[in-house]
Formats: C-alpha cells, sequence, structure tokens
C-alpha cells in the first residue's frame, strides 16, 4: 500500500483525490500540502510546504496545484527519490524542462486529464482524423480556471494534427477572411486545429471534438460532471509511479 503526499490537498481537485484515493484502499493518504489549511484531512497530517515532510514516509507525491509549485515538488521528488504524479496545467517551457529533469532521477507521470473517458476521448479523435477535412475543439471548464485553453484540448489538438500528419493530410487552412472581433474563429494551436474556450460557474470539464467532411459530421464529447471522475486515473499513475527514474507524458500508455 503506497503512502502519498497531496499538493494543493485544500482545493476541490485535492479534497476529492484525498476522499477517492483513501476510500480505494490500495493508498494511506500521509500528508495534505498547501497555503490554506485543508477543510477535511482525512486522517492525513497537514503541511504549509512540501519541504517540512519526512520523505521517508511518502512513496508518491500527487501534485494538483500551481506551475511554481510544480517545480518545487518535481526538485524535492528528485532529491529525494520519491514518485511523483502531476495533474496542475499551464506550465511554460522552462517549468516543463524541470519536470523532465526531475525524470532522470525518480519517478514523473504528468497528465493533462486523468479522466479515461477523456483519455479514450482523444485516442478516438486521432483516430478519426485523418478521414475529415476539418475539426475543431470545444472546451468548457468551471469560472475558476485560471488558464485558457485547457491543457486536455491541447494534447486532443496535437494528437489530431499528428494523425493528420502521419497520414499525409495537409494542414487545415480556415476560409475565414475577416473577423468583426479578433479572436472569434478561436486559437489556430497546431496545424490549423482551432480551440474555443468556454468560462462557466456550474461547470467542471468538458470537450466537444467536432469534425466535418462531406455531407456529414462526427462529434466527440466527453464529461466530467464530478472531480470524482479524475481519481482512477491518478490511481493507475500512482500505482505505476515510483523511484526508477522515468519520465511519462500522460496516462494513455497506462490503459
Amino acid at each position: 500500500m503506497k503512502s502519498l503526499a497531496i499538493i494543493g490537498g485544500a482545493g476541490r481537485m485535492g479534497q476529492a483525490l484525498a476522499a477517492g484515493l483513501g476510500e480505494s484502499g490500495d493508498f494511506i493518504i500521509t500528508a495534505l500540502v498547501d497555503i490554506n489549511e485543508p477543510q477535511n484531512l482525512f486522517g492525513a497530517t497537514y503541511f504549509s510546504k512540501i519541504s517540512d515532510i519526512d520523505p521517508a514516509t511518502i512513496d508518491v507525491v500527487v501534485e494538483f496545484s500551481t506551475p511554481e509549485s510544480v517545480v518545487k515538488s518535481a526538485d524535492w521528488c528528485a532529491a529525494n527519490k520519491v514518485g511523483l504524479v502531476i495533474g496542475a496545467t499551464g506550465l511554460s517551457a522552462q517549468q516543463r524542462s524541470a519536470v523532465e529533469a526531475a525524470g532522470k532521477k525518480t519517478g514523473v507521470l504528468i497528465a493533462s486529464n486523468f479522466s479515461l473517458g477523456a483519455v479514450l476521448s482523444e485516442r478516438f479523435a486521432a483516430m478519426a482524423a485523418p478521414y475529415f477535412d476539418r475539426v475543431e475543439i470545444i472546451e468548457l471548464h468551471h469560472d475558476k480556471k485560471v488558464d485558457a485553453p485547457s491543457g486536455t484540448s491541447i494534447t486532443t489538438a496535437q494528437g489530431i494534427a499528428k494523425s493528420r500528419k502521419s497520414a499525409g493530410k495537409a494542414s487545415i487552412s480556415d476560409v475565414t477572411e475577416r473577423e468583426t472581433f479578433a479572436g472569434s474563429r478561436g486559437a489556430d494551436v497546431v496545424d490549423g486545429v482551432r480551440i474555443h474556450s468556454v468560462r462557466l460557474p456550474g461547470l467542471v470539464a468538458h470537450q466537444e471534438v467536432l469534425f466535418g467532411g462531406p455531407g456529414e459530421g462526427l462529434t466527440i464529447r466527453h464529461d466530467s460532471f464530478d472531480r470524482a471522475s479524475f481519481v482512477q486515473g491518478v490511481a493507475i499513475a500512482a500505482n505505476a509511479i515510483g523511484a526508477t527514474p522515468c519520465f511519462l507524458s500522460g496516462i494513455d500508455s497506462l490503459l
């Protein structure tokens, strides 16, 4: 049974993970780390910073807070040979490099989404991509999400572009000649695959991938109605990652 420290343990995602992972029977929630004291500890001990934790008591750190915190966790895990699972998004290229460097000293997995349905929808979108002329992505999240577009939609767009390129398809060109308001056609993320971001209260995490071809369309939609939808994927990642040096991007290879 692995012992976990959850960074961002006072947040909605951290609390959902502590509850779900603790109930799974595969993990002990040993530490919750946050600048704010969590409402529920789920039997864990509260720490305001990761450096206060005895590394001998932790097998895996689960990091769902900020990009700045991710780098601190990566450095701590690398120095102490503790596995690291990252679900925070919005990392800069420099922050991503720091995470990858940690993977040379300990096990590190970073993913834009841990919902199994979301990961499968990304796979289905990549499968469909070569067979349609056009594709656009609409991602919808709660109004407290600070980055846009979402990491999941970026990963989806990259997978679509890679699949189209492997099939010998050209980049998608937009026939729009004039935007009355800048940005109304969304963001061209990669090879003409556009992403439109929606932020509204009441939402959790949702995504539609819309394909269009002659006389037909295909929509692949995934909905996370509750943060409990991410627990199973995090559990798979935490079971797979340990002190053995490695770097994994996404949980697709674990399914």
